[in-house]
């Protein structure tokens, strides 16, 4: 098994979509991450949002990791502070697969263009912000040259957030065509999808998600029954990121998946998350003490477990076409 880990390395203003006033103060906290990683070996992926690409704060940070050798740079498209700016504002127009075709292919080339000007590299992996995902997207970055797409987060509905639904879409890794179904595998396709991590401490990985979607639909989801069976230790999905889930919960899943010989695992979470009060999940500086704490105790396993890191573009040489 091989561990890839992917940070949105963005701009600290969770949940605003404005075009104006970012700032990207998480990004001096990026260093202090780094040396977490390289006391485990870990080569991470920063999917690097726009206002952090065109800093001249943020960008030598990144850069003295990656002229070091010690990461990987890719793309996350946050399409609110992306230019060009020509859709409406707004919660419904952050998912990028929200926006036209055309649009979406812009900003994702106004993105990769200003990452090869700052960083000297050209990117081949890519999120999309709030996992705002759809066919054009993945049509917009077969045309730049992309390789590996991560916008998929495995088993979650997003339609609340007028976004995808990808419940159905469980962690493997697969390779897609941009003109077909982006959510279901097709041989040969020149893409590989590679979700972000969620799944179940349960085998029947099929049989725990058709529950767990039934019991978290209305108008069953007003029962809180999937939280009754997690206590029970019968239903219990877990995401692989520090920022939602314990140490505990991730090694359970990541053993589960090693039984089930997954090629890949995907780690992920947020740069705002290193900084208290910019993200949800860490919101006092005890709180980040307790996200470093798990992170940490995840890798420490990892390393025993003997699950070698690689950076996101490189898990094409670990999934067979």
């Amino acid at each position: 098994m091989k561990m890839i880990v992917t940070v949105d390395t963005e701009e600290d203003n969770w949940g605003d979509y404005s075009p104006r006033g970012c700032t990207v103060q998480n990004i001096e906290a990026i260093p202090a991450l780094q040396e977490i990683f390289d006391d485990f070996q870990v080569r991470p992926t920063y999917l690097v949002s726009y206002p952090v690409a065109a800093s001249g704060k943020a960008v030598p940070i990144l850069r003295r990791i990656l002229d070091a050798g010690s990461c990987e740079i890719g793309s996350h498209c946050h399409p609110w502070n992306t230019p060009p700016f020509e859709e409406e504002a707004g919660e419904k127009n952050s998912m990028l697969c929200n926006l036209a075709g055309e649009l979406q292919f812009r900003k994702i080339r106004s993105l990769h263009e200003t990452i090869a000007k700052n960083f000297g590299v050209v990117p081949s992996s890519f999120r999309a912000g709030r996992w705002g995902y759809n066919g054009a997207t993945a049509t917009a970055l077969e045309k730049l040259g992309y390789r590996v797409d991560s916008s998929v987060l495995a088993l979650t509905d997003w339609t609340a957030y007028h976004g995808p639904d990808y419940s159905g879409v469980f962690p493997d890794a697969y390779y897609f065509s941009a003109s077909k179904d982006v959510l279901a595998s097709h041989p040969g396709g020149g893409m590989l999808e590679v979700p972000a991590t969620v799944g179940f401490v349960q085998s029947d990985f099929r049989r725990s998600n058709a529950v767990f979607n039934f019991l978290t639909k209305r108008p069953f989801n007003r029962l809180r029954l999937a939280g009754v069976l997690d206590r029970l230790g019968l239903l219990n999905r877990v995401a692989l990121t520090p920022e939602l889930s314990s140490a505990r919960e991730m090694i359970a899943l990541t053993k589960r998946l090693l039984l089930k010989r997954f090629p890949l695992i995907n780690l992920y979470f947020h740069s705002p998350t290193l900084r208290p009060g910019l993200s949800p999940f860490v919101k006092t500086e005890a709180d980040r003490r307790d996200f470093a704490a798990r992170l940490k105790k995840f890798l420490a396993f990892a390393r025993e477990a003997r699950i070698e890191s690689i950076g996101l573009s490189e898990a094409v040489n670990a999934v067979p076409s």
